[in-house]
């Protein structure tokens, strides 16, 4: 026996089974029975889902290594979960970071309301967001964090000296909160030039990347500190789970971001976790159809006399096209993309939702399903006429999510939706950058 062997306590084994024969009450065998399956050396090829609540250590020198955050293990499934965990570093896998740097939540709001506690805000602090954001994230700054002082300066994020303008007022920003592709009218923010200018003023970058999921965009890279994602969206994928993923650039902010984590409770279940897991399998092929139907559904919707414009980077036509070039991946141009409706009033676009066959009203996006959202009724419901227009929201604007069905069947709903309102003169075609090379 060597040395090491003669020193070293002998590990325990695992707490053993209850057997059914053990002389032991029915009731007791009837809870304790079966509980550790062997698989005989073979293993899933999937994860499983973890429904326990809590978990037992080999003993309690052991257990009190996990609690102490020494050795690694699981105690409590609002600390961690092993389906989770396996969630939590695919999509770290993805954005190029380690497997510890991402935390799922219950929900997208749930993950940008840790990233913003992430972010250390005080009273009299002041978070620089986007004008044309998210509703629920507007209203979020407005009211949870307003009310304990937290200010909130907007600037327009698809224009990086406005941003460096706002960025340049007293206070300094403790904070930048913006969409890479804004909701709705899918404006592309120069992701590397706003994290620059934030870093320089020492504000900490949190990107909404909902729009752009790998593998459109890598954000990280491109200096952004924290990644917030609904994972309700293209990563689950199929409109049947909810979920949010925050992904922090800097490892050190791990141990607080699982502090906010265990303290707030919005963590995600395991049946969720496993299903949003499962459409992160397919993400890549299902955005490489959704993109292409979205580009081809841009450039026929262009040519149709009912449209006054139609909002996608794909198109030569729109503002940020150069920079989204140089940011998005090819082929994606994203499968998001915003109609304006000529001369629609709010119940013309009531009337075109109504008319729609194929194509659902619904308030998400980034399902296998074509979607359409009404900004006016849903997501910016709560906002002003002053504030809508400010941001460039008319009444006519449709938010548009493509999903995977035959093109032809997605366009010909659209037409055929189209032809229920009055239809002024044709519009000039804006070809697709691919097809003007």
């Amino acid at each position: 026996m060597s040395e090491e062997d003669e020193t070293t306590p002998p590990r325990k084994a695992a707490r053993a089974e209850v057997r059914l024969g053990d002389t032991i009450g029915f009731a007791t065998r009837a809870v304790h029975a079966g509980l550790n399956p062997s698989l005989q050396g073979t293993r899933p090829t999937t994860v499983p889902i973890y429904t326990a609540t809590t978990f037992l250590s080999h003993d309690a020198q052991a257990l009190d290594g996990v609690l102490a955050g020494t050795q690694p293990g699981y105690v409590y499934g609002r600390y961690a979960n092993p389906t989770l965990t396996s969630l939590e570093s695919a999509m770290s896998a993805l954005l190029g970071v380690d497997d510890a740097n991402t935390v799922a939540f219950s929900s997208g709001m749930a993950a940008l309301h840790a990233a913003l506690f992430l972010c250390e805000l005080e009273p009299g602090d002041t978070v620089l967001a986007g004008s044309e954001l998210y509703g629920a994230s507007h209203t979020m700054l407005a009211t949870l964090f307003g009310q304990f002082g937290v200010r909130v300066r907007f600037a327009n994020m698809a224009d990086l000296a406005s941003v460096r303008a706002a960025l340049g007022e007293e206070p300094t920003p403790r904070a930048v909160l913006f969409e890479t592709i804004s909701n709705p009218l899918i404006r592309v923010a120069d992701v590397a030039g706003i994290s620059s200018a934030a870093r320089a003023v020492g504000a900490l970058t949190i990107a909404d990347t909902t729009f752009t999921p790998p593998p459109i965009l890598q954000p990280l890279p491109l200096g952004v500190d924290i990644v917030v994602q609904s994972a309700t969206k293209y990563i689950g994928g199929h409109g049947d789970v909810m979920g949010g993923l925050l992904t922090v650039a800097d490892p050190d902010r791990v141990v607080a971001l699982r502090q906010i984590s265990k303290l707030g409770g919005a963590i995600l279940g395991p049946f969720e976790a496993f299903l949003i897991a499962r459409g992160l399998r397919t993400l890549a092929i299902r955005l490489e159809r959704q993109c292409e139907n979205a580009a081809t559904l841009a450039r026929r919707l262009t040519e149709h006399p009912r449209i006054a414009a139609v909002h996608y980077p794909g198109l030569v036509s729109h503002p940020q096209h150069t920079l989204a070039e140089t940011l998005l991946t090819r082929p994606y141009w994203g499968a998001m993309l915003a109609l304006d409706i000529k001369d629609a009033a709010y119940d013309d676009v009531l009337r075109f939702f109504d008319a729609l066959k194929l194509v659902l009203p619904a308030t998400t996006l980034g399902d296998i399903f074509t979607e359409v959202s009404y900004p006016l009724m849903s997501s910016h419901r709560e906002w002003s006429p002053a504030q809508l227009r400010r941001v460039g929201i008319t009444p006519g604007i449709v938010r548009v999510s493509v999903g995977i069905e035959n093109i032809e069947d997605i366009v010909a709903d659209f037409e055929q939706a189209l032809a229920a309102i009055e239809k002024p003169t044709v519009t000039t075609s804006q070809p697709l950058a691919a097809e003007s090379e």
